[in-house]
């Protein structure tokens, strides 16, 4: 198969448009083609004029850990353009910065959730693009979480960066797709295209997304691999308590624990409580201590999420709805228990990081109730995602 930006390279004729065109490029570490060389890299030898780099989230190099670590403009060390950060001084592209191009080439490896920031900086670069008569060119990836769709959809006046527009948390679309839906939903006038995908099978397996045969690249420090991409719509809602979500090992996302809790009581409870939940991958309790961040140097009792090998089954496998299980059963073998972290996150500062993650107070307020039920939360959330699933119908590619 061929991603967008391997398309783009391969055929003179779609890259036609852009000639005589000052060009940007939105990227990151993973913006790569099909033979591992940068996608800048790339762009430049083909003869494109390269006017200006911008970085999402975690910076053109990706190598900021955490949220809230800003990254610096700067200028390229090999061509000498700027390099503008969309997560430092602005998260919004300035007026000074879309002087600098005509055409803005958006190659960006997304996970397939709403939270990750790359999704909101889309929408705020198609809104600039709008405003000052740019165009906006998406080269098409895969989502490597599939098309499945979970979670509950984010409420109005909940928007913020980690909450673009009304979706679930996990949205089974591309970036391509997720454009043409913000353009339309959001009205905007803008020229928009996306260089798409040939060949991607997203409900084939083993893969249910992400093509075996491309390398895996961590488009964010902490995105290691396809396993955490499809725990993520879930696992990121740790990011929100005091429970270590696994930043500081070596398998960051994919798992969840802390010093004071007895991670087999948990799963056996979660189990009890909702085992249709925890169906198409694997749970195993396991102990870690993280080198940095949540509980450091502490031994915490975990529970390891394996959405890959021979248990995993694309079309059963719930993320949200399993980490919700994990923080119920947690409240109800532990009631006393400071769950919820109060920290800024992600530049909101008046609501608790959990509801922000969640686009509302919804999931919260299930796991506090002690009297709600799984099926209470599913009463919630499954009509939200079958809205959405007729939604997204008529913006998807392939």
């Amino acid at each position: 198969m061929k991603f967008g930006i391997d398309r783009l390279l391969a055929d003179p004729e779609l890259r036609k448009p852009l000639d005589g065109k000052r060009v940007a490029l939105l990227a990151h570490p993973a913006s790569v083609t099909a033979d591992l060389t940068h996608s800048l890299d790339a762009l430049v030898a083909s003869g494109l004029d390269i006017s200006a780099v911008f970085g999402p989230q975690h910076g053109v190099r990706g190598d900021l850990q955490d949220n809230m670590m800003e990254s610096p403009d700067f200028t390229d060390p090999t061509y000498g353009m700027p390099v503008f950060s969309l997560y430092g001084e602005v998260r919004r592209p300035t007026g000074q910065s879309m002087g600098t191009f005509d055409v803005i080439l958006i190659d960006l490896q997304d996970v397939g959730c709403r939270i990750y920031t790359f999704v909101t900086t889309l929408l705020y670069v198609l809104e600039a693009a709008a405003e000052h008569g740019k165009a906006v060119w998406v080269l098409d990836r895969p989502n490597p979480a599939g098309r499945p769709v979970e979670g509950l959809t984010l409420l109005p006046g909940w928007e913020s960066f980690v909450g673009a527009g009304p979706m679930p948390m996990r949205h089974g679309m591309t970036l391509g797709e997720m454009g043409r839906w913000f353009v339309d939903h959001f009205g905007l006038d803008v020229d928009y295209r996306v260089i798409g995908m040939e060949g991607w099978q997203p409900e084939a397996g083993p893969g249910f997304g992400w093509p075996g045969e491309r390398v895996w690249i961590n488009p964010s420090p902490n995105a290691a691999n396809v396993n955490m991409a499809r725990a993520y719509a879930g696992t990121v809602m740790l990011e929100g308590t005091t429970l270590s979500e696994g930043r500081g090992t070596t398998r960051p996302l994919e798992l969840f624990g802390a010093p004071d809790i007895d991670a087999k009581r948990v799963i056996a409870e979660m189990r009890g409580l909702a085992p249709e939940w925890l169906a198409g991958c694997t749970l195993r309790d396991m102990w870690f201590q993280p080198t940095f961040h949540k509980h450091v140097g502490q031994l915490c009792s975990g529970a390891f999420i394996h959405a890959e090998g021979p248990g995993y089954d694309h079309a059963a496998f719930k993320p949200w709805r399993l980490q919700a299980l994990g923080f119920k059963a947690i409240r109800r073998l532990y009631p006393d228990y400071e769950l919820w972290r109060d920290f800024p996150y992600e530049y909101v500062f008046d609501k608790l990081a959990i509801d922000v993650i969640n686009g509302g107070p919804g999931l919260r307020e299930w796991v506090d109730d002690a009297g709600a039920v799984p099926g209470d939360l599913d009463a919630v959330t499954l009509p939200d995602e079958a809205a959405w699933v007729e939604t997204r119908r008529g913006y998807l590619l392939y």
